[in-house]
């Protein structure tokens, strides 16, 4: 029974093995190759030789060419001189050996120097003096970069502090105008005439609106006089040229756009007082028209100096006229000035 068994499964297992035998996926194919016996004909050894032939006149490309030489000189250079060099020779019966350093040096160069190949028609060095001048440029540019970034910010930061500090002055221009002109008319602001004192705040500072609202109530509604632009103090004389030269312009075009032909200093009979307040005919200053046209050297002069110099003469006015502190937006009683920090802006921080 055993031996039924096992020989009804031998041919399975023959199967099997046909199985693993023949794998079609993996199987290479090969070209069948020319019995030995078999000689080359006439025509085949002709149709060869003209290919040799042929391949052995063409010329070499320029890139065949330089691929050979470098090959060539590669082979060259990693093959080291023979004994039978006479080179070799000479070197040896001075004492050279295989493997050691010419010369009395024994930690002397082994290997000789690398053959760079030179492509074109530069002198020697010429590589060098480009590659120093190349760096140098590249440095010079990075440093003049870097220079136009810092002055260009220090450029803005400058232009920003000129424009804060221009409208301090204008500022302290406007304050300096309605004290004097509170002090010609009769008033005082904070102390004395009509106008009740008032006591400066913890630490010596007063907000904008204390300031606005004691200014407005020390300058009593009085009708002003005809004032030269010469006459106004230097400090704030622009400020009134410069509100004259506007209110000029703004009545020039209002006269052209109502197609008026008369000049701004033309007083109408007819016009009653809705009028001359819709004009501005009366101002804190009536400034004669012809002032404006005139060259004033010394307004010029105080122009032209620096924003910060102005305001340091417009504050140290305010202090020794009116006892007044630009910064702490308060008029003291006296010229202690009791409570005030300081002088400058920083001095209040």
């Amino acid at each position: 029974m055993a031996t039924a068994i096992s020989q009804h499964n031998t041919p399975s297992a023959d199967a099997g093995t046909e199985e693993e035998e023949d794998d079609y996926m993996s199987m290479t194919i090969t070209e069948p190759s020319k019995p030995k016996h078999e000689r080359e004909t006439y025509t085949q050894r002709r149709v060869r030789k003209e290919r040799e032939a042929e391949l052995r006149g063409r010329p070499k490309s320029k890139r065949e060419r330089e691929a050979d030489e470098a090959a060539a000189r590669d082979a060259a250079l990693s093959t080291s001189l023979s004994p039978t060099n006479k080179g070799f020779q000479m070197m040896a019966r001075l004492g050279f050996k295989p493997g050691s350093a010419l010369g009395k040096n024994e930690d002397a160069r082994i290997e000789p120097l690398g053959v760079v190949l030179k492509e074109d028609r530069g002198g020697v060095g010429l590589d060098s003096e480009r590659k120093r001048k190349f760096r140098e440029e590249a440095e010079e540019n990075s440093k003049r970069v870097k220079a136009e970034e810092v002055g260009y910010r220090e450029r803005v930061r400058s232009e920003r502090e000129a424009k804060r500090l221009e409208g301090q002055v204008v500022g302290a221009q406007k304050v300096a105008e309605r004290l004097d002109s509170a002090a010609e008319e009769g008033g005082d602001l904070g102390h004395g005439g009509d106008v009740e004192s008032v006591s400066p705040p913890e630490g010596g500072h007063a907000n904008n609106g204390d300031e606005g609202r004691s200014l407005r109530a020390a300058i009593p509604k009085k009708k002003s006089k005809v004032k030269p632009l010469g006459q106004i103090n230097v400090l704030w004389r622009g400020l009134i040229r410069h509100r004259i030269e506007k209110e000029r312009e703004r009545r020039m075009r209002y006269d052209l756009h109502q197609s008026l032909s008369r000049l701004p200093t033309y007083d109408d009979p007819d016009e009653d007082k809705d009028d001359e307040l819709a004009l501005r005919k009366h101002g804190k200053h009536e400034v004669l028209e012809e002032d404006v046209e005139k060259e004033d050297l010394e307004l010029d002069e105080f122009n032209a100096r620096e924003p910060a110099e102005r305001l340091f003469a417009l504050v140290q006015y305010l202090r020794d006229t009116h006892h007044y502190c630009f910064w702490c937006k308060y008029q003291y009683s006296d010229s202690d000035m009791d409570g005030c920090p300081g002088v400058t802006e920083d001095d209040h921080d």
